[in-house]
Order: structure tokens, then sequence, then C-alpha cells
């Protein structure tokens, strides 16, 4: 079924390519700009988006090993995501049941204990309190009450879902409307993990939609890879999530072809976006290279962080590890002084009209 549902997506975007013509919505669309500034409205959309919808903050190949974790924050809740050693996958608060102190520093790595820097208790790798410094002080302690707090957490399609509410699981295949199926196709469990880095931004939405947006993509980036990028873009959804293509770019293994002959993995291009803040893009460097960028409301209505996962089909050699690296600076660059350079001028003209 995911199959047939690329190739719909293919042949409608090789007919507007034929006919030079794309998808038209039925009216035109205002959004308020107090969308992007009103407090009330923001912390709404941390409380009913942010803290009531699975995220993510991993890939599975960053825990693909035994007593590996990811450790960061997400919206304002600092998280702590093993690999156990029986090989399960659990996510905690990254918080000391002790004093409430972050346990493991932001970052990937591999530990089969935990311990706070504040005052040395440790947990193991399914988050149990296996230690206490001066432990005989505390007298008669229970340990099995003051093990990490867990979050419910889920793995589907190469990519891990934390749930800051308190269910003890996540449904990740209704989240995904039936989405999770064309995701697979991708392949992202089987990349390897070749880099994070961190982008500040300005609001989310601001910073959201132009990964949704190709209009701009010949014109702000006309210095860095814009020139050859088409204006024109199709759109296709699965519940909130969203993947967009260009009619004009990215199915020409396919266009002389029958469709019997149509490959899978000649008809994954363009940008795939998971609601609220998740978006894929791929491009090649010896191998294909995917940009997973994970986008976080920041402290105030005007900030956010994102996060790039740079994910290779590959396991780079050192000559290409220098590729990469250089890659991922160009990726920094891209988005962080062209992108959310312009949605700060955005930002800082909505505000201006506050008062009007």
């Amino acid at each position: 079924m995911s199959r047939e549902q690329l190739v719909a997506i293919a042949r409608r975007n090789l007919a507007h390519r034929r006919d030079g013509t794309q998808d038209q919505a039925d009216a035109v669309l205002e959004v308020p700009v107090s969308n992007y500034f009103d407090h009330d409205r923001w912390q709404h959309e941390m409380d009913q988006v942010f803290g009531r919808l699975p995220l993510v903050v991993a890939a599975s190949c960053e825990l693909r090993e035994p007593h590996s974790y990811v450790a960061g924050e997400i919206a304002g809740t600092p998280y702590l995501v093993t690999r156990g050693g029986d090989g399960e996958l659990r996510a905690f608060y990254n918080m000391c049941s002790h004093r409430g102190a972050i346990v493991t520093p932001e970052g990937t790595g591999s530990a089969r204990r935990h311990t706070c820097r504040y005052h040395a208790w440790s947990y193991d790798d399914r988050g149990q309190l296996v230690g206490i410094l001066d432990a005989d002080d505390f007298g008669e302690v229970d340990r099995s009450c003051l093990g990490l707090t867990p979050l419910a957490c889920a793995e589907r399609a190469g990519l891990v879902w934390i749930h800051r509410r308190d269910e003890p699981t996540i449904d990740i295949d209704t989240f995904l409307c039936g989405y999770a199926d064309l995701l697979e196709h991708l392949g992202l469990a089987e990349c390897h993990a070749v880099g994070r880095q961190s982008l500040s931004g300005p609001n989310w939405k601001i910073a959201y939609d132009g990964y949704l947006d190709f209009y701009h993509l010949p014109i702000l980036h006309r210095d860095s890879f814009g020139p050859d990028m088409s204006t024109k873009a199709q759109y296709d959804a699965w519940g909130p999530h969203q993947r967009v293509t260009s009619p004009e770019r990215g199915f020409e293994k396919v266009m002389d072809r029958p469709e019997e002959e149509w490959q899978v993995a000649d008809l994954l291009s363009g940008v795939w976006t998971i609601f609220p803040h998740v978006s894929i893009a791929a491009f090649d460097a010896n191998g294909k290279v995917y940009m997973v960028s994970l986008l976080a409301p920041g402290a105030t209505p005007g900030e956010s962080t994102t996060v790039q996962l740079f994910l290779h089909t590959r396991q780079p050699d050192d000559e290409q590890a220098e590729v990469m690296q250089s890659r991922m600076a160009f990726n920094h660059h891209v988005v962080q002084d062209e992108d959310y350079w312009m949605g700060r001028r955005v930002q800082h003209a909505l505000l201006s009209l506050i008062h009007i």
C-alpha cells in the first residue's frame, strides 16, 4: 500500500511537470500576525501541542548498542533515553530523585550507570537507583521508589519518540496516521549517526514554516544551494504530517520508464515533516545522507532551538567523515544564517504591528 501511495504522488508530480501546473487551494488563507507572538496562545501551544503529543528526540541508530544513551531537553523537559543491556529502549526525566539536579549532561554516549554531579546518586540503564553516597547517613531508604521517573517512549521508522504525559505507552502508529510505513522506506533505522549540532531560531512556527516552503528556495538561498531549486511544491498529508515534493525535481529516474519498473528508492525525494517539529531531508555526499531537524520552542514565544541530526547510509571512512563535517558546517550556515536570520527579521517585523 505504501508503494502505491508513493507511485500516486510521483504520477501526480510528473503530470504537473508535464503541464506546468501545481495543486491549488480553494481560497487564500490569512493568518493573524498575533499567532506568532501572543504569549497566551504560545502557552496554549506548549500545553496542548508540545505537552500533549509525542516528540522525536533521537534516531534509533544513536541508540543501537546496549548501554547507549541520548540526553537533552525539549520543550522544557529534560530527558534521558537509554538502550538497556537487555536491549529495551527506556526514557526518563533526566532529574535526580534526591534534589532534582540534571543527572546526565546533554549529548550522546554509552554508560552502564548515570551519576548525578550534585551528590553522586547513581542510576542504572533501567533507571533504578543503585548508588547513594554515604548511604548509612540516610537510614532506611526504599530505593525501589527513588529511581528515575519514567517517560513513555516509542521507536518506529528509525526514530525515537517520548511523551510528557502520564500514559505508560505511546500508540505511535495511531499518531502517525498511516505515515509510518512510508517513513520506513527512508531506511533511517539502518543508517549510521555521524553528527549532531544545535541552532537558535525565531518563533517555532516561523521556523517550521520554512521547512514547508519551497517558494523561498531560489531567492533566500541564492548564494548557497538555491539557484537550481524550484519554487513549485506539492503537499501530501497524513493527519497533521506532511511530505513536500516538487513537480520539477526529484523524479528524473522514473520519467521515461513504465510504472511497474519504478523503484521505491527513486520515489523518496522531498521533505518529510512529522508534526509538530520534525523535518527530514536527504542529500548525497558519497552516499545518501539525511538531515533530521528536531525543532522545539524556546523559553519565550520569540525563541526556538533546532537540533540537526546527520545520518549516513554507510559508515563513513576518514575521508568521508571530513566531507560530512564540511556538509554539517554548510547546513548549519544555511539554516542559521539564511533561514533563521530571515525568520528573526520576520519576527521583528510582526512585533512592530503589536500596537497598530
